[in-house]
């Protein structure tokens, strides 16, 4: 039998649990992996992302209900999706992107009481053996390496090159 260890998620599973969503926190931004902040939007790095440079949008203004955005926070939301998605082309060069919100906790969303889209580069064969028979992922990129790499592409002024 083979073993793949992964001592990193011992610090994870261990560890208590931050209070408060994880969307309206305030802080350092590498600390929370927000590449950009709009007055209607934040723009982040998913921490246990399904592939590297897997983002999240979400609105600013605490929400689970899409009904209850207004027009500008619905434009800005999807010129951000579009934003991260132009990024991504730029700096990883994906074959292709998962686009989507998960709403409630049965459709997968892992933070069920703020609205947040889900902005996923995806590269021929990246689902493989490991992902399909062990339930398990394989990030080929550090967090802060992915941070350290999108950021320039989010930096205020900065178009995407």
């Amino acid at each position: 039998m083979e073993r793949l260890w992964a001592p990193w998620r011992i610090g994870y599973l261990t560890q208590e649990k931050p209070a408060g969503c994880i969307f309206c926190q305030e802080g350092d931004h590498r600390d929370q992996l927000i590449l950009m902040e709009t007055p209607l939007v934040r723009i982040m790095l998913n921490r246990y992302p399904y592939a590297a440079g897997h983002l999240l949008v979400a609105p600013r203004r605490h929400t689970n209900a899409m009904e209850e955005l207004t027009d500008a926070e619905i434009v800005e939301l999807f010129r951000s999706v579009t934003r991260c998605r132009d990024a991504l082309a730029s700096c990883a060069a994906p074959d292709g992107f998962n686009i989507g919100i998960n709403v409630g906790k049965a459709a997968g969303a892992g933070v069920k009481d703020h609205l947040h889209l889900h902005v996923v580069p995806r590269w021929n064969g990246d689902s493989n053996f490991i992902c399909v028979m062990a339930d398990t992922r394989v990030i080929p990129e550090a967090l802060l390496d992915s941070y350290d790499r999108l950021l320039p592409y989010f930096a205020a002024g900065a178009g995407v090159p």
